[in-house]
């Protein structure tokens, strides 16, 4: 896929859309049925190219369409085309599920199930709104019965002696295979799948579900107290007053548990944007649940003492500001002021380029959605807007494709210098090496991402 190269955006800047409107962010609320056709063209263009054969890539994508649709649906009720696009998506998750149930699932990676464990809960919520129960429950026995079961059965440490992080989730598979790392990213979708079916569970009145909230617990405690382990930055600072997680704990001495720089190839620095985008969504659905937490801690037997709601709120809110503020400031660029990928080789390289492609969209996935917005410290709406606006600027314009870079090559230099002159260190990285990636895959994971942005952008609206 050729790269596209494309004027500095600015909030001023326009696009021009396949049927010949001009779309501008300077003023988005004069224009909103222009969005709504950019919206359904990008739609359109996901139709043709989402089914393809990728275990986790199509849990990611499909769960991308999930909350671009609900999006879409959110800001047009009733509308005619966007009813057309809600029976599409019933259509997908058909073919989707029979897609889950094809493969044998003791041979796939354990962070594959989170992808798939956290689509199955918006499926749910899909499926319930039109009526489709049948299938909305097949949705949830796919995320909590499959998915998270699988994660703990298989890849969850149970162990107190791992050093000098006790606990936590490598991404290995049921079979024994690949033994996996305890890295940033598996333990995330852990972290989140948990909170989130918790979150779920208490509110359809579901029998059965404090296990969510332990395993969710249990995660905030593993990065906790990886945070809180300052010689290993695991959060690391991000001048003045922000930090990142980096996508994998790592602890240099003999004895220690995490010192594995393979599967998937570690580096120094490295650092994803996706990640940040789950642990935030994470922390705020552990301030939602703060009081049900005190009260599971005292039934538990530590009485009132057991859990202090004044310490652990302050605490999660500050982890939030930090890591939305390094966000803003290491992930955006200053000059073009686009959503960016970290310019880590390990990230854009041969061995899992089409892995970590997606994690733009699954950033503004969740800082996108208003509970995430309501906590974190700064307002990304500009952010996403002018992201929108580069993927729109530099898609193809016959077919609304979506491409996997929409930055120029002279903001990309100056975005790098910015990035090491706060992280410390980059790789120059400029494109995604993406070759060995089957045709359609891309197509896919690179219009989710555009799904992903757009719908972030209505929710902003």
């Amino acid at each position: 896929m050729r790269r596209r190269q494309f004027i500095r955006t600015t909030m001023a800047s326009t696009a021009i859309t396949s049927s010949g409107l001009i779309f501008s962010f300077a003023n988005p609320y004069s224009d909103i049925q222009t969005l709504k056709k950019m919206a359904l063209a990008a739609f359109r263009r996901f139709e043709v190219v989402w089914e393809f054969n990728d275990f986790w890539k199509r849990g990611n994508t499909m769960d991308a369409c999930l909350t671009f649709a609900d999006a879409v649906i959110g800001k047009w009720p009733g509308d005619h085309e966007i009813k057309t696009m809600q029976k599409a998506v019933k259509e997908m998750l058909v073919k989707n599920l029979a897609y889950f149930k094809g493969f044998e699932i003791s041979s796939m990676w354990a962070d594959d199930f989170g992808w798939w464990g956290l689509m199955g809960i918006n499926a749910r919520r899909h499926l319930q709104k039109i009526g489709e129960y049948a299938l909305a429950d097949e949705y949830l026995n796919l995320s909590t019965n499959l998915c998270w079961e699988y994660m703990i059965r298989t890849a969850y440490d149970h162990s107190p002696d791992a050093r000098p992080v006790a606990h936590g989730c490598r991404n290995g598979d049921a079979k024994g295979l690949h033994e996996g790392v305890k890295n940033t990213v598996t333990n995330a979708l852990l972290f989140l799948l948990s909170s989130r079916l918790y979150r779920m569970t208490k509110a359809e009145n579901l029998a059965d579900n404090e296990k969510y909230m332990d395993m969710a617990w249990r995660q905030w405690q593993w990065f906790d107290t990886w945070f809180e382990l300052k010689q290993y930055e695991y959060l690391k600072s991000v001048p003045p007053d922000g930090a990142l997680v980096q996508e994998r704990p790592m602890a240099f001495f003999e004895g220690s548990d995490y010192t594995v720089r393979e599967h998937p190839p570690w580096a120094e620095g490295w650092v994803w944007t996706g990640d940040q985008g789950m642990i935030l969504a994470a922390l705020t659905d552990m301030l939602a649940m703060k009081n049900d937490l005190f009260s599971w801690h005292k039934k538990s037997g530590g009485g009132d003492e057991a859990f202090d709601v004044v310490a652990f709120e302050r605490k999660v809110k500050n982890y939030i500001n930090l890591i939305s503020k390094g966000v803003k400031r290491a992930l955006v660029g200053d000059t073009d002021g686009v959503i960016r990928e970290a310019p880590c080789y390990s990230s854009f390289g041969p061995v899992h380029g089409g892995d970590y492609l997606a994690g733009r969209g699954i950033l503004m996935r969740y800082i996108g959605k208003k509970e995430v917005k309501n906590q974190i410290a700064t307002d990304f709406d500009k952010s996403i807007r002018n992201t929108v606006d580069a993927i729109w600027q530099t898609r193809h314009r016959g077919t609304n494709q979506f491409q996997p870079e929409f930055t120029s090559r002279d903001n990309d230099k100056l975005y790098i210098a910015q990035f090491r002159k706060l992280w410390g260190l980059a790789d120059e990285v400029y494109e995604w090496d993406i070759k060995r990636m089957i045709e359609q895959q891309k197509y896919g994971v690179c219009q989710s991402i555009g799904l992903d942005a757009l719908g972030a952008a209505i929710r902003s609206m």
